[in-house]
């Protein structure tokens, strides 16, 4: 049985850092780039290349084209230590399975959508991010999902040569010419050590989507999900219990579904590291009340007197 393998991310890198992938939700009415464990390559100076590969939307990227060595060879990246402002109005991010353990430290992970895509929840309502800044400044400490991590660079599925193909957002900010830049995409007309760091980075994209991807099934396969709701507890003027409000349709692992399993199936979801990956998502949930209450007290400017319940 293929395992499912945890690995723990380095936060502080904001570009080309440690994988993730470009799941979305359909929610948002948006389609994602395909993934594939095949071959990475920057494809559009590759021989077997025809057109790009590009199509349909993806969060954040406002125009992708296919990494080149002739159109890109003066674009470099100036580096900023504020790089994060293109996220700071999303309320939640694409998550790997492989992201779950330091990401629970700081974010509840949900299910979302009929494909139950992992998220991590980052903010109340659409417009509101908890862990940037208006500046685009990381919250210090907190983890920093690769699927930020990684703009403006992202794997597209090329279908007619079956590989994935590395393509840029032209559109980013960070992109600067040659007598502003700090590294280079390209040196002498190859990848520079940055470009090619990156190539790797969308290439355990590919890895990492396909353990998400057997995660999912796993969970679906063994009827496990539950559809659920994140509401707050609010009060009157006089103090007395309020409505509570809803904030958030999700879904989530049951735990009676869970503990009604076969212990054969217990055994080998433990042998295969998804309980770990299970335990660690459920427990991720304590932290609407988190969010609910600080999101909350942004607006109102004091302390609220409320309570998550998800």
């Amino acid at each position: 049985m293929k395992a499912i393998e945890g690995r723990r991310r380095k936060a502080g890198r904001s570009h080309c850092g440690a994988g993730a992938d470009p799941l979305d939700t359909a929610d948002l009415k948006r389609t994602h780039v395909q993934a594939s464990r095949r071959k990475t390559v920057m494809a559009a100076n590759d021989e077997g290349f025809q057109g790009s590969p590009i199509s349909g939307e993806v969060l954040f990227y406002q125009q992708p084209e296919p990494l080149d060595a002739e159109r890109h060879k003066e674009l470099g990246m100036k580096s900023s230590d504020r790089p994060f402002a293109f996220a700071n109005k999303q309320h939640f991010v694409p998550l790997h399975v492989t992201e779950f353990g330091p990401a629970a430290v700081n974010y509840p992970i949900i299910f979302a959508g009929a494909e139950r895509l992992p998220l991590a929840i980052m903010g109340l309502t659409a417009g509101e991010n908890l862990y940037i800044s208006e500046e685009g400044v990381f919250r210090p400490g907190a983890y920093i999902p690769a699927f930020i991590r990684r703009y403006p660079f992202v794997g597209a599925m090329d279908d007619a040569n079956k590989r994935s193909v590395v393509c840029i957002d032209r559109k980013a900010p960070q992109w600067v010419s040659r007598a502003e830049a700090d590294v280079m995409l390209f040196e002498d007309g190859q990848p520079s050590q940055f470009t090619k760091n990156c190539i790797e980075f969308c290439s355990q994209f590919d890895t990492d989507r396909a353990q998400t991807a057997f995660f999912i099934k796993l969970l679906i396969d063994n009827d496990l999900f539950e559809p659920r709701e994140a509401t707050y507890a609010t009060f009157n003027a006089d103090g007395t219990p309020g409505e509570p409000q809803k904030v958030s349709d999700f879904f989530a692992v049951s735990d009676a579904k869970l503990k009604a399993l076969a212990p054969e199936t217990l055994v080998e979801l433990r042998d295969n590291g998804a309980l770990q990956q299970i335990f660690t998502h459920i427990a991720s949930l304590y932290g609407w009340e988190k969010i609910i209450a600080e999101s909350v007290q942004r607006r109102l400017g004091a302390d609220p007197a409320v309570v998550g319940r998800a």
